[in-house]
């Protein structure tokens, strides 16, 4: 899964995120929350990517987990950025939209390989 759907979208919000913070930088000279956006923005892709070469069930739901974790962090840096006027709405809503089908996207993902694991016992 982690190479398709969820793999590209994640990618592309990754790319998003890096465009985000670049402006945050050049147009906005905001040096620290760009820095926690693009950390944590980036990091849902980075470990969706790892989760390809998952040991085992566990640590591909680890994985996701954690990407499931830092897309959450995510939000929370977007509502920051958007409540103290750094992002207009338009960006804001956009950047929500693409990280809310992530975390359900994760969620599913996670929650159907833990059902799979537990009928196989």
């Amino acid at each position: 899964m982690a190479k398709g759907v969820l793999g590209d979208k994640s990618f592309s919000f990754s790319v998003r995120v890096v465009k985000l913070a670049q402006f945050l930088v050049a147009d906005k000279k905001e040096f620290i929350l760009s820095k926690q956006i693009i950390r944590a923005g980036t990091s849902v892709g980075a470990m969706i990517r790892e989760s390809e070469f998952a040991e085992s069930n566990a640590d591909f739901i680890h994985k996701l987990s954690i990407a499931l974790k830092e897309a959450n962090e995510t939000k929370y840096w977007l509502d920051l950025l958007y409540e103290t006027s750094y992002i207009e709405e338009k960006l804001y809503n956009s950047l929500v939209i693409d990280n809310e089908e992530l975390l359900k996207l994760l969620i599913s993902i996670i929650k159907t390989t833990k059902q799979n694991l537990n009928n196989k016992k």
